[in-house]
């Protein structure tokens, strides 16, 4: 995986400071996430497989699909047509998913916003998601775009990962803390 990321890393550096010069970062995003699931559909990927195919065949079947799906503003201006052919000509298609990722994440950086997944047991209440918020913008000093997510094997407490940043106050962590306490 960190072979995709170092591979990535250049081509998502490079698109961000396209797509925030020309004022598309919304654009670009929707475009690189659309061309990512592309890739990461089973069907796709055994089409794109194929030794009979071409690079420019790969980078047209993509782009007609993700233009389809009504990213066209992006993926059929000359730039868009440029990084697939790139990638299909060096044969690093599938290395989308990674760059629509560190795409993501440059945006979020310069928009001064960060996703925050909060996982817990059962339904939160909107008062508890809304004081979470609050005080992660004021800890992270960004605006906090709080999923959540149920995750049914957890006995209780939540995890909250934001970034790089995880912090667990899971019933289960605590547990473990406990019992490693009593063991050592």
């Amino acid at each position: 995986m960190s072979d995709l990321n170092k591979v990535a890393r250049p081509y998502a550096q490079a698109i961000f400071d396209i797509a925030k010069s020309s004022d598309q970062l919304s654009g670009w995003s929707k475009a690189l996430a659309t061309a990512a699931q592309v890739i990461e559909e089973e069907t796709a990927r055994r089409f794109l497989a194929r030794p009979d195919i071409g690079p420019e065949k790969r980078a047209s079947f993509v782009e007609d699909i993700v233009n389809e799906a009504g990213c066209a503003e992006v993926f059929s201006s000359g730039r868009g047509t440029n990084l697939l052919r790139l990638l299909a000509e060096y044969g690093r298609l599938e290395v989308l998913p990674e760059i629509a990722t560190q795409f993501e994440k440059l945006k979020a950086w310069a928009e001064k916003t960060v996703r925050v997944k909060l996982i817990t047991a059962t339904g939160v209440d909107k008062s508890v998601i809304e004081s979470i918020s609050k005080a992660l913008e004021k800890r992270l000093g960004r605006a906090v775009k709080l999923e959540c997510e149920i995750k049914a094997g957890l006995i209780g407490g939540a995890i909250i990962q934001a970034e790089d940043m995880v912090i667990d106050g899971s019933v289960e962590s605590r547990l473990k803390r406990l019992a490693d306490t009593l063991v050592a």
